[in-house]
């Protein structure tokens, strides 16, 4: 709920459409740009999104859907519901938070560029193999959270 707040109260007058989705669309943008390719992030004029190019070709967008904080919340609540020490539920919290944040912007840029060199693989890569990356990532996260620190599966083994 306080996500959907959040997205209905960006106005996007400085970070355009949302800061979070301006801060991965900027930092995809300087990966980019760092293993060699000439890219550039633009605001989308018709729809809430950032416009990634790469070598003056319009190669995606970048949507609020593709920030990934839907997919660190949906974690988030994983690890709460299945909650160890307070202590360790923190730091697995905030390092998983971190990894799956940093996989996505990797995941982005790895997209970025396989649609830059194959657009006919569209719908593969954007609908089967990503999706499959990202959200395999939080089901191994999760996983080794339940098996190694959750008080909740000890409790009723």
């Amino acid at each position: 709920m306080a996500y959907n707040l959040y997205l209905n109260l960006s106005d996007g007058s400085k970070n355009y459409p949302d800061f979070a989705t301006h801060l991965v669309a900027k930092q995809t943008n300087v990966l980019l740009n760092g293993i060699g390719y000439e890219a550039s992030v633009l605001p989308h004029p018709e729809e809430p999104s950032i416009k990634v190019i790469i070598e003056g070709k319009y190669v995606a967008r970048v949507i609020e859907g593709c920030n990934a904080i839907s997919i660190i919340i949906l974690f988030l609540s994983f690890i709460v519901a299945f909650a160890g020490q307070f202590k360790q539920t923190f730091f697995y919290c905030f390092a998983g938070s971190i990894v799956i944040y940093a996989f996505n912007l990797i995941r982005i840029v790895v997209l970025s560029i396989g649609l830059y060199h194959y657009p006919w693989r569209k719908e593969m890569l954007h609908t089967v193999i990503f999706p499959l990356l990202i959200y395999g990532t939080v089901f191994l996260l999760w996983m080794f959270w339940v098996n190694r620190f959750s008080k909740n599966i000890e409790q009723n083994a």
